[in-house]
């Protein structure tokens, strides 16, 4: 999917959604609250591939969703972002969110 020297984006295995990416770094990253040893450059690294990604999810399907999880909700004790497509129809965003600019 994408890649770089120090992050990685690939199609989750078990997919909750119709598309649904998943963004982590190369190296331990605990969390985004807790980076570890790791420097704030792979950090920056790191959203700026999930950018990259989110982007061509928009493109495509016409919106997509960037998060990750902390604390509790955290399953995986390692940072990573899920860029996923709900699958609704352009119908159903624009009564959910409305038709803004």
């Amino acid at each position: 999917m994408v890649e770089t020297d120090r992050v990685l984006a690939f199609h989750h295995t078990n997919p909750s959604y119709p598309v649904h990416i998943v963004v982590i770094p190369k190296e331990h990253v605990p969390s985004l609250t807790d980076l570890g040893n790791a420097d704030e450059g792979l950090l920056i690294e790191v959203l700026s591939v999930v950018r990259e990604v989110a982007a061509m999810v928009e493109k495509e399907h016409g919106a997509s969703t960037a998060t990750t999880n902390l604390g509790l909700y955290q399953e995986s004790k390692h940072l990573h972002w899920h860029v996923i497509f709900r699958g609704e129809s352009e119908t159903e965003i624009r009564s959910t969110y409305g038709n803004h600019d």
